[in-house]
């Protein structure tokens, strides 16, 4: 693998290109804090290490993820000189050493580095340099070089190079590392580890070396939502981050509870006084330069009058109150900034209304709360003219002093009578002359969607929020960014879970600049809109599409010398396709008419019939009837005992994740028996489920880091519940609608699984199926899809048999089918399933809810 000239310079043009890159990419180890077995191990050259002479260099960006009393970072073996040396980490008071060592031997280098110090870096270079001609090792830190000599080293050697736990040095500290270097004056061998999956790492080439026991793979970060932690309060509460301590506090009228992100540490303390303000929506702004909490209502219509802002001291933890003042409406949902650095802090916009929302109106002002005067300015604006609306999201940018202001909804004329709609613009709001500039507006066909009171701006290119379709009960927040110029825009990570059901209920995002990271906090209330739940989840920045995450699994493997014919493959396939497509339109034509059938049928069964897709080899069914059908498209499901199919689906429902431990399986599946007889038993079925699975392609039972793993790979083997959660994940039900119905239509998930073990399982699964099902029922209905509203309809109902959104747009469907008897039965069956399960009549009739009414508790 010798790199002539021409072909190195390339690589060196590569790799300045991947010190670039913007994803979050390396690799995560496991530390001292996880079971012996579960730490990871990364030999760089697993198979044969390659020959180096006169030089060894290994470089590597590392991050320390967490404090570590003691553990070794990495190992270099010189098997021809029987030598070893290691680098070691640990903590000693306020310091951080470094400690570079001759294995059995002695110290050689140590380095001393305040802890304050490198917890401002969130990646600094690593570079261990062997020279045997001058008979010199020098170890540099963040730029800081540390030199020592009479080292006698070979002319020649072939290292093995171990990063985290080898052989018996088992302690590890937690930590990270990217952009591999390892290189004499002759070769350089580059890993950028950014795969997303898998044992094995790549060269910048694809080419597949060394192998990683236990590893974590940071790009999924970038994708994936990882929940933090919760918090619950009986009394209305709110919460705020601090992005320079990484605080998040949590607060009511009693207490306050300090969370920090970086270390997981959390205090709770009590007030001596209470707040002063009588909190009712928690609205709050935190000035981080003086500590001081301000806990804000902008109207309080009670009787008796009391402060509507008051001051928290973060230090002592005590109230002052510093302001009786109000607006002269409530404004639920009004989006906010805080300009910190010149402790300005604005509110836009809001729903207007107390209570018995008493004072129906769109907002569209704009105020400034005054430091001075302990008031509220309204500022006035010109230029063009921003909606009355609330659900908006707003940010402040330092470098132009401008306020922007996306979406929300609303209406011209700000009274909520006359109806709303949906806002999808961008406004900029210049500070020095209140000069309004609309920016854009973007033409919106998908699902509605409102985003959350602030925005992320980190520069003048683009901003990021969380949005999510509020007028659904169970539904998602998604991470959007936006071009500030344009506003084309990008769908980021996955999703997170919200109950829209309160008018209460809010989320709201942040950045933290020290940590790299997104965070998502989402506060749901209870039925009494006073007791909450605060949920917090963090996101690596910056954040990648699935998109984005796919072609990072793929190419891992993709040699450098093949792109240039995997780019002509594809260019002579798009052209193919374009041709098939052409050639096929009739045909496609008539797979719509399967979906969207005639409608002049008169029962809903024929009405809402769907060509079924036959079952195909190496498949795996969990929706109505468990089945498995082998590579010769054999059902084979007669194979799977009772036993068998309970320690199968255990093993699949944790299969998403990481797995599950050999422990947590024996504890589910024999709970009552000793421990030599579950060992016995735990062996013997996993052996049969190998055997089976034995029967099928792409699939198989592995056990890594400690944990059983079902690993399938979709192309080969197909599994209807893992293919559902990505179309949800991916939000692309809609492009691939025949493919959802045809899993939903085969019934209720695990229908013929009668055991109490899997009802969290089920639970869990209808919880992600029914927002997307809502969603999709709405979207169908809106498009004039009455068929399809009807077969999705149907699969609500197995979730939800008295859903009152199934059941409008059920009638409404067959109403403009024409079927208005089948309207009818449908509406009295579900009227009997209301009645035995509440035991009371369902309050809506047939007529009112024909004609447009609909029962809802919500808003």
């Amino acid at each position: 693998m010798k790199l002539h000239f021409h072909y190195s310079g390339f690589l060196l043009i590569y790799f300045l290109l991947l010190n670039t890159n913007t994803f979050a990419s390396g690799l995560r180890f496991n530390g001292s804090e996880h079971l012996i077995d579960e730490r990871t191990s990364y030999d760089v050259f697993s198979h044969k290490s390659p020959l180096f002479s006169e030089k060894l260099d290994i470089s590597f960006d590392i991050s320390l993820l967490e404090p570590s009393h003691f553990g070794y970072i990495v190992r270099i073996k010189n098997n021809e000189a029987n030598k070893t040396y290691n680098l070691s980490y640990y903590i000693d008071g306020s310091f951080t050493l470094f400690k570079f060592n001759k294995e059995g031997g002695k110290n050689l280098i140590t380095v001393r580095l305040r802890n304050e110090e490198l917890q401002k870096l969130h990646w600094f270079r690593v570079s261990i340099a062997f020279d045997s001609k001058k008979h010199s090792l020098s170890l540099a830190l963040n730029n800081q070089i540390f030199k020592v000599t009479n080292i006698n080293l070979p002319q020649v050697w072939r290292p093995d190079i171990c990063f985290g736990r080898s052989e018996y040095l088992i302690d590890v500290p937690s930590f990270a590392i990217k952009q591999l270097s390892v290189s004499d004056k002759k070769h350089t061998y580059m890993f950028p580890l950014k795969e997303s999956k898998g044992n094995v790492a790549h060269n910048i080439k694809g080419e597949s070396f060394g192998h990683i026991t236990n590893p974590v793979w940071l790009i999924n970060d970038a994708y994936y939502w990882t929940y933090k932690q919760a918090f619950k309060s009986a009394r209305i509460a709110g919460c705020n981050f601090d992005n320079k301590t990484d605080n998040l506090y949590v607060f009511n009228r009693d207490s306050l509870i300090t969370y920090n992100l970086r270390t997981g540490s959390k205090t709770s303390e009590a007030f001596q006084e209470k707040c002063p303000v009588d909190i009712f929506l928690g609205t709050n702004f935190l000035d981080n330069n003086a500590q001081k909490l301000y806990v804000y209502e902008v109207c309080n219509e009670k009787k008796e009058k009391g402060p509507n802002v008051a001051v928290l001291d973060l230090k002592t933890k005590k109230w002052n109150i510093v302001s009786y003042v109000s607006i002269y409406m409530q404004l639920h949902h009004h989006s906010t900034c805080f300009d910190s650095e010149n402790k300005r802090y604005f509110i836009f916009g809001g729903l207007g209304g107390f209570g018995g929302f008493g004072n129906m109106q769109y907002s569209k002002s704009l105020f400034s709360y005054n430091f001075k005067t302990n008031k509220w300015d309204s500022l006035q604006l010109s230029g063009n003219k921003i909606n009355p609306r609330y659900f908006s999201s707003m940010g402040y940018r330092k470098d132009n002093n401008s306020l922007y202001i996306f979406g929300g909804m609303g209406n011209e004329s700000g009274e909520q009578i006359v109806g709303r709609r949906y806002f999808y613009d961008l406004h900029r709001i210049n500070l020095k002359n209140n000069t309004v500039t609309k920016l854009w507006e973007l033409p919106w066909s998908k699902e509605n969607i409102v985003p959350v009171r602030e925005m992320i701006i980190q520069n003048d290119s683009c901003f990021y929020t969380l949005c999510y379709p509020e007028h659904f009960s169970k539904t998602f927040l998604k991470l959007y960014q936006f071009s500030i110029k344009d506003g084309s825009y990008k769908i980021l990570g996955n999703s997170i879970p919200i109950r829209s059901e309160k008018i209460k209920t809010k989320a709201n995002i942040y950045y933290s600049a020290s940590m790299n990271c997104l965070f998502a906090v989402v506060q749901e209330f209870d039925n009494y809109d006073i007791s909450s739940c605060i949920k917090v989840y963090s996101l690596a920045f910056p954040p990648i599409s699935h998109q984005e995450l796919t072609s990072l699994e793929s190419s891992s493997g993709i040699n450098m010398l093949m792109i240039i014919s995997v780019f002509t493959f594809l260019l002579v396939g798009a052209i193919a396709a374009f041709i098939i497509v052409k050639r096929k339109k009739g045909q496609l034509r008539e797979e719509e008419e399967i979906v969207y059938l005639n409608t002049h049928e008169n029962t809903p069964n024929k009405a809402t019939q769907i060509q079924s897709v036959a079952p195909k080899p190496n498949s795996i069914y969990l929706f109505g009837q468990f089945r498995v059908l082998d590579r010769k498209n054999r059902d084979i499901t007669y194979m799977f005992s009772s036993k068998l199919k309970q320690a199968f689906l255990t093993i699949l429902q944790y299969s998403l994740t990481e797995g599950i431990s050999s422990q947590r399986l024996s504890e589910l599946l024999w709970p009552d028996k000793p421990e030599d007889k579950v060992k016995n038993s735990r062996g013997v079925t996993i052996n049969h489920l190998r055997r089976i699975m034995k029967e099928l392609d792409g699939i198989e039972l592995v056990y890594e880091k400690g944990l059983f793993k079902i690993v399938l790979i979709p192309t080969l083997c197909y599994c209807d519940y893992m293919r559902c959660i990505e179309l949800i994940e991916t939000d692309t039900i809609e492009q691939n609608s025949l493919e959802f119905i045809n899993i939903i239509k085969q019934g209720k998930f695990l229908k013929s699984i009668d055991m109490p073990d899997f009802d969290t399982f089920k639970e869990n699964m209808e919880k992600i199926l029914e927002p997307a099902l809502l969603i999709n029922v709405e979207k169908a209905f809106n498009n004039e899809a009455y068929n399809l509203t009807i077969i999705l309809c149907d699969a609500l109902f197995y979730i939800d048999p008295i859903n009152d959104d199934a059941v409008y747009y059920i009638i409404h469907a067959l109403t403009k089918l024409r079927l208005e008897n089948d309207a009818k039965k449908r509406y009295f069956l579900f009227v009997k399933e209301y009645r035995k399960m509440m035991g009371k009549e369902y309050p809506v009739s047939f007529s009112e809810l024909s004609g447009g009414k609909k029962r809802t508790q919500k808003k």
